[in-house]
């Protein structure tokens, strides 16, 4: 990819509004720089944005990002979130004087916590204790166990890192520090979400995860660009088939003890609250990432020339979060959705997912459709009883772990069902096949194994 020319941003900051009381910036102050070669990375190729640079933010720049941020927010509480690259390579002593600059300029009663996204391979006891002492909060990249996390997270040399990121985890759980766990759905793991999630749960013992989709687009430049996915990409059809296979364990032994994030999503949104998470939100623009060098984009997912907000060195970093540029940026994500998508019975928590992956047509050959949407209206309509249940829970003041007393005696059901079905019979399950076509099939693989 040859290195590009950043434009003056003047005509997408001009005019400033009214900024949101709150805004989020990801922050990279190691830009794409990063230690691992993961296959299907889409920050990497962000380097050649910036030729000849060191990729690293000075101290002088961290400070008056800092300052700026602070001050934009009109909330008593503020998250800063590291993220790259790999954040780690700018080494600990830069993030404790980062911790010394939010104390310095944080107003009486305003809470302040970090947030670092890591690959983990470099951690270490120091590390560790420093995220204890300052409660960061920790997002720790892993795919699954070994063999499907080493498929494609491997380092600069194509060698594995499950074993260094296996060794993090027990790092991050000595210190008791704060972490989740977030998981890439891709072509090599898509295909066995029960073992991904067992493993996380029951291996690296997190009661948080994020799943995130791997939707690789096929270009030579790295932005947002073009029709054609990559064969790392995870399709729609799979995509909701992880999250429904994830769910249906999830919803019988682990609701109220394990945090889903789309889980999460799901419930906010069928109990008439907001999703809470950017993609699903009706708007965006809330959401920005800067780069080393002080660069503002409009979002992390379009770090490219045409997104550019400005810089916080000669543009107020509350002017471009609130200028017109920005703002168009969020609504077009509501006024561009299809009417495939405006008639959708799920658009209330979907609301057409991620624009960077809006690049396919409807049936009706709209363009604007979510690549994901078969996906996420496979899922979002799976939940809906489950949801409905819980939601009814929570406004009886019922704890919504309730689902899973109700789900035991609901299979209990269908097995006595079963039990009793004929091979002829319609299948209890409700699927319209006959029983021996579809539930029946491991009673007889059953009894053929018995007779052996």
């Amino acid at each position: 990819m040859p290195p590009v020319t950043l434009q003056s941003p003047s005509k997408l900051t001009s005019g400033v509004i009214a900024p949101p009381p709150a805004f989020h910036i990801m922050l990279k102050p190691r830009g794409a720089i990063c230690n691992l070669d993961c296959h299907y990375c889409y920050f990497l190729s962000k380097e050649a944005m910036y030729p000849g640079s060191k990729f690293r933010m000075d101290e002088a720049l961290l400070e008056e990002y800092t300052k700026q941020y602070i001050a934009g927010q009109r909330v008593p509480e503020v998250t800063f979130a590291w993220q790259g690259g790999e954040p780690t390579l700018m080494g600990l002593e830069f993030f404790q004087k980062s911790v010394e600059f939010q104390q310095k300029h944080k107003r009486p009663g305003m809470r302040v916590e970090n947030a670092l996204q890591t690959n983990g391979t470099l951690l270490d006891d120091d590390w560790a204790a420093f995220f204890a002492q300052n409660d960061f909060l920790i997002g720790l990249s892993m795919d699954g166990p070994q063999h499907l996390h080493d498929a494609y997270r491997v380092d600069k040399g194509g060698a594995p890192t499950w074993e260094k990121v296996m060794r993090a985890a027990r790092l991050l759980h000595k210190h008791g520090v704060r972490f989740n766990i977030l998981t890439t759905v891709h072509a090599a793991n898509a295909p066995h979400p029960v073992e991904v999630y067992r493993f996380l749960r029951d291996e690296v013992k997190t009661e948080f995860m994020q799943f995130i989709p791997i939707v690789e687009r096929d270009n030579e430049t790295g932005y947002q660009e073009g029709d054609d996915v990559k064969e790392r990409s995870v399709t729609a059809e799979q995509y909701g088939q992880f999250l429904i296979g994830i769910f249906e364990e999830w919803v019988r032994r682990d609701v109220g003890k394990v945090y889903v994030q789309i889980f999460d999503v799901a419930l906010a949104a069928y109990s008439g609250n907001r999703p809470g998470l950017c993609i699903f939100e009706e708007t965006c623009g809330s959401a920005l990432a800067m780069e080393h060098n002080g660069d503002l984009f409009s979002c992390d997912h379009y770090v490219e020339p045409n997104y550019l907000l400005g810089n916080i060195q000669e543009i107020p970093l509350i002017e471009m979060v609130g200028s017109p540029g920005q703002r168009k940026f969020g609504t077009d994500k509501r006024d561009t959705l299809p009417q495939y998508c405006l008639d959708c019975e799920v658009k209330f928590v979907c609301n057409g997912g991620c624009p960077k992956n809006r690049f396919i047509e409807t049936p009706d050959g709209q363009p604007g459709l979510n690549y994901l949407c078969a996906g996420y209206r496979a899922f979002f309509n799976h939940v809906r009883p489950h949801m409905n249940f819980m939601t009814n829970e929570l406004h009886n003041r019922r704890a919504p772990a309730n689902i899973m007393g109700f789900m035991a005696q609901q299979d209990k059901r269908v097995q006595e069902l079963f039990s009793r079905a004929n091979r002829n019979d319609p299948c209890p399950c409700g699927s319209g096949r006959k029983f021996k076509q579809c539930h029946g099939q491991a009673r007889q693989a059953s009894s053929r194994s018995g007779r052996k």
